[in-house]
């Protein structure tokens, strides 16, 4: 007899199970998050030219990319898939061409799966990001593509189960203005960019204009950020500009942001150390100048204006300098790191203005 159930029960495990049938949503039907610019004609896009010019093909390229942007909802589906229409991508793999799925759990997020999109079918690319989970309501957001640019993004969950609009998952608005590092260059799901790490560690929601390679305080993007509702503003602009650059065109670019935004803080950080300068001693040079002009400009800054703060303590490295990407940016490891030292002066800051994660 024992035998019979144990081969029953071997039968019924090798039946094929019946495929789910999945109702998908756009994600502008539950809750969007993450963005510097909120109202934008494509809503998975961080601009809207329309309001703004000088821009250039690069700069239009980077800031169409979905970076930093979150969809919030709630479900009680045991699996979750996204699809999307991609209108172009420049990269491939999980963190640039893919989604990242967070699913609260006592109280804290976590990670639950991630996963990039795979080649079309009909017009739609698709992803599952995870399954087989228990019954129960379930707190998410997910993450969109670093490198993909998007017309359409859909949650799905099998027929019958709930989907609808989560709450805004992060307090407050922090407008991030950066280069490839707040991007998210390097990183392999994206969710574990540095505006990432530091939205779930505080709390406070860093929405992302990271741009890669070009971050130098352009007269186009201060002119966009003059007009950016924020409690508070967070620049990575000492990355990408040359000390060339930098001396001149800093004290400029902070003029008009206090000018046009009194009494909200803002916090630049130095530029992180990249190993590449480890043997190349041109690379050293340059990093070094970059370094030593970003600190005595930032001097003045801070003694001029109340508001003005600058992070020295700004650092990717591990002990062994094992945690850089591709010798420029950091790993995932690397990321988290730059935002743990990171964490402790700028909630300092940021608790000066009532901002507390």
């Amino acid at each position: 007899m024992k035998k019979a159930i144990i081969v029953i029960l071997a039968i019924i495990a090798a039946m094929p199970v019946k495929a789910q049938k999945f109702e998908f949503t756009e994600a502008t039907d539950l809750t969007i998050v993450g963005k510097v610019f909120p109202d934008t004609p494509n809503p998975y896009k961080r601009m809207d030219y329309t309001k703004y010019g000088g821009w250039t093909e690069k700069d239009i390229n980077l800031l169409d990319q979905s970076s930093g942007i979150i969809v919030s909802f709630k479900t009680d589906a045991n699996a979750i898939q996204m699809r999307a229409i991609v209108e172009r991508t420049g990269a491939t793999g999980i963190g640039n061409s893919g989604f990242d799925l967070y699913i609260k759990k006592d109280g804290k997020w976590c990670w639950a799966g991630a996963a990039a999109l795979g080649k079309p079918k009909d017009e739609y690319s698709y992803c599952n990001l995870v399954k087989n989970m228990a019954p129960g309501t379930k707190e998410c957001i997910v993450y969109f593509p670093l490198r993909t640019v998007l017309t359409s993004a859909q949650v799905g969950v099998p027929e019958g189960c709930s989907l609808e609009p989560g709450e805004e998952p992060f307090k407050y608005d922090i407008a991030l203005y950066g280069s490839s590092f707040t991007h998210g260059a390097g990183c392999t799901r994206s969710g574990n960019t540095l505006p990432g790490f530091l939205t779930r560690m505080t709390g406070c929601q860093f929405n992302s204009l990271g741009v890669s390679g070009d971050c130098m305080m352009q007269p186009q993007f201060l002119n966009a950020l003059k007009d950016v509702q924020a409690d508070a503003f967070f620049f990575d602009t000492f990355s990408n500009p040359s000390p060339q650059q930098i001396r001149g065109r800093t004290m400029d670019f902070i003029d008009t942001m206090v000018q046009t935004h009194p009494g909200v803080p803002m916090i630049f950080i130095r530029t992180i150390y990249r190993e590449n300068r480890n043997f190349d001693t041109a690379r050293d040079s340059l990093e070094a100048a970059k370094m030593a002009t970003a600190d005595s400009v930032m001097a003045i800054a801070v003694k001029r204006y109340k508001d003005v703060y600058y992070i020295k303590s700004s650092n990717a490295a591990s002990w062994d300098n094992e945690t850089t990407a591709d010798g420029t940016h950091p790993s995932d490891f690397g990321y988290h790191i730059w935002a743990e030292s990171l964490y402790k002066p700028l909630v300092k800051i940021l608790r000066k203005y009532g901002i507390k994660p």
